[in-house]
């Protein structure tokens, strides 16, 4: 594939698969395969809104690939959730559950939606009726999504008990729930401590110097980021510059970042904390530091803005933040990039741990879910450097995608699919 400022999410995806693909030297059947979807389900969603009036949504569930194991993906309400990103976001879950080896395919769900401006009631029954119209395609050990942009454990709950109410009480139908309906402890800050967790073994390997010493960007101040932040603060990082949509702050010295939790719960937005300087989005991330990390949309960092990057390492947070021009120019300059299927392979790995604890009925501790963790996320980020260096001149992203497509395939090939 042809290397392009205009690729949109799936081809962008795709093109580090192919270039994948090369490396690994698949036959034209595999490609033909993996560089597609299994399943693609369109849905109305219906919502009667408060008032009576009837607004029609549209909703996608994509099944990538379950030759590993059940499709596993998030499902996120958001106005760009079309069915191009929805694709790019299914298989990008394919190559991250296999990167990080744990016994899942690659899905993803959305609702083209702006959930902003529903109440409590019109939000839970959209949901209800998205999860009722995917429902035949949904199971234990079938597709079993979980929380993304502007989705959270309270959906989850509504997900399970609708489920439950046509199959019985079924907990592993969904990860991401609340603890009080069979949760795993550290599941809503595991994206976020996985991305410290993987930029701890970067910057070692760069040899950056102790968490004291650096510096730290981050764009986007919700879920993952926020808890990025946390977890880095508390390990020593200096965290100085953060954002939110309505725009960023910096603050040379280092954000007090339980300060800026505090004030954020309070505001609803991280502009304006006191002590810190407002500046835009884009500015942000031209912020000189040793480690930026997106955790925002995709497709931030482009052919556009690469030449105003001035940072050691991107740990990929959000899911494709660089689009592959701009990853082709940091590897150029030298920038370590921690691609997106690595970097934030700590949510799936949690959500796996919190299956595996539904379907044996135990629930393991706090301090256990993030050991094993955090075990785990070095084990992938050594296999992809170790592939790395036995495959002289590729990027860390090549390394990781070229483990997860052969792993893929090999279970692919085993049950008879290639």
């Amino acid at each position: 594939m042809e290397l392009r400022d205009d690729l949109s999410p799936f081809e962008a995806v795709n093109y580090f698969f192919l270039k994948a693909a090369a490396i690994d030297d698949l036959s034209d059947a595999a490609i033909a395969v993996l560089g597609g979807t299994y399943r693609e389900l369109r849905v109305q969603v219906p919502v009667r809104r408060d008032d009576g009036s009837l607004d029609v949504f549209i909703g996608y569930r994509v099944q990538h690939n379950g030759a590993r194991g059940p499709y596993k993906g998030g499902i996120r309400y958001h106005p760009k959730a079309d069915l191009e990103e929805v694709r790019a976001l299914a298989s990008l879950m394919t190559w991250k559950t296999a990167l990080v080896n744990i016994p899942f395919g690659g899905a993803k769900g959305g609702i083209q939606v702006d959930p902003s401006d529903m109440s409590r009631a019109e939000l839970e029954r959209m949901s209800r009726r998205y999860f009722t119209q995917i429902g035949h395609i949904i199971g234990p050990n079938r597709d079993i999504p979980a929380p993304d942009m502007n989705t959270n454990a309270q959906i989850m709950s509504w997900f399970m008990d609708e489920y439950g109410r046509r199959h019985g009480h079924t907990t592993q139908i969904v990860t991401g729930k609340p603890v009080a309906l069979g949760g795993s402890l550290g599941r809503e800050a595991a994206t976020g401590r996985g991305c410290v967790d993987v930029m701890n073994e970067a910057c070692r390997d760069a040899g950056l110097g102790p968490p004291e010493e650096l510096t730290v960007v981050i764009q986007g101040f919700g879920n993952v980021g926020s808890w990025a932040a946390r977890i880095a603060a508390e390990q020593g990082y200096k965290v100085i510059a953060v954002s939110d949509v309505k725009g960023g702050i910096v603050d040379e010295r280092g954000l007090d970042i339980p300060a800026l939790l505090k004030y954020v719960d309070e505001s609803g937005t991280v502009v304006d904390f006191p002590g810190s300087e407002t500046i835009t989005n884009d500015q942000l991330l031209g912020l000189t530091c040793d480690v930026l990390m997106p955790a925002a949309l995709g497709e931030v960092i482009t052919h556009r803005n690469v030449e105003q990057i001035d940072t050691k390492i991107v740990i990929e947070a959000a899911n494709h933040p660089v689009t592959p021009v701009a990853d082709a120019a940091l590897f150029e300059r030298g920038v370590v990039v921690v691609p997106d299927i690595l970097a934030n392979a700590g949510g799936v790995t949690v959500s796996y741990f919190e299956w595996v604890q539904n379907n044996q009925e135990i629930a393991w501790d706090e301090d256990d879910v993030n050991s094993r963790l955090a075990a785990r996320l070095r084990t992938a980020y050594s296999q992809c450097r170790e592939f790395q260096g036995a495959n002289g001149g590729i990027s860390l992203r090549e390394a990781a995608f070229a483990l997860a497509v052969n792993r893929v395939v090999e279970a692919a090939t085993l049950r008879g699919y290639l």
